[in-house]
């Protein structure tokens, strides 16, 4: 997870110490950090970012679906990273009621059953409320839009754990 590490730091690390202090940002995928590697010398946090996003970009339709895949449901009690914890644990996804619990459990399996990978959801700054909605109205969605959505959300969760690393 997230310690302060500033630009300058990050620009002189060997591969290795790079994907080690960044590997986590896209969840469970390394290889994003290492393949963003190449692109150093980073002039900004926003470039950084950009070299990360371009390498899931540029990279096959099945290493998208495995990266979109890595994320957890929201709101379950499995196997998270400290990362998802915490983001999910931020926005109340801990705190739900029997109802909400069994609400996102039932919109969460009937998504993945639809789109074949997990609901993503950049959580920071929503609420519980906020999420179950954009669940349940993102299931109207067909496979590609929903695809891209799903990359657009992991790329906004990459930035917010970007943030939180070089704060």
């Amino acid at each position: 997870m997230a310690t302060s590490t500033s630009l300058s730091q990050i620009n002189l690390l060997d591969q290795n110490a790079f994907v080690a202090t960044l590997g986590w940002i896209f969840e469970d995928s390394p290889w994003v950090a290492e393949r963003a590697w190449a692109s150093r010398p980073f002039t900004s946090l926003h470039a950084l970012e950009d070299a990360m996003s371009h390498q899931v970009i540029v990279a096959s339709r099945e290493e998208q679906l495995k990266l979109l895949r890595t994320h957890p449901d929201l709101g379950a009690k499995a196997r998270m990273s400290d990362a998802s914890i915490g983001e999910q644990a931020g926005a109340g996804l801990d705190r739900l009621s029997t109802e909400e619990f069994t609400r996102l459990q039932a919109a969460n399996a009937t998504y993945r059953n639809t789109f074949g990978f997990p609901f993503l959801f950049a959580v920071k700054g929503s609420t519980k409320h906020e999420i179950l909605a954009a669940l349940e109205s993102r299931l109207n969605a067909t496979i590609e839009e929903e695809f891209e959505t799903a990359l657009k959300q992991v790329f906004r969760i990459a930035a917010f754990r970007l943030e939180d690393q070089f704060k």
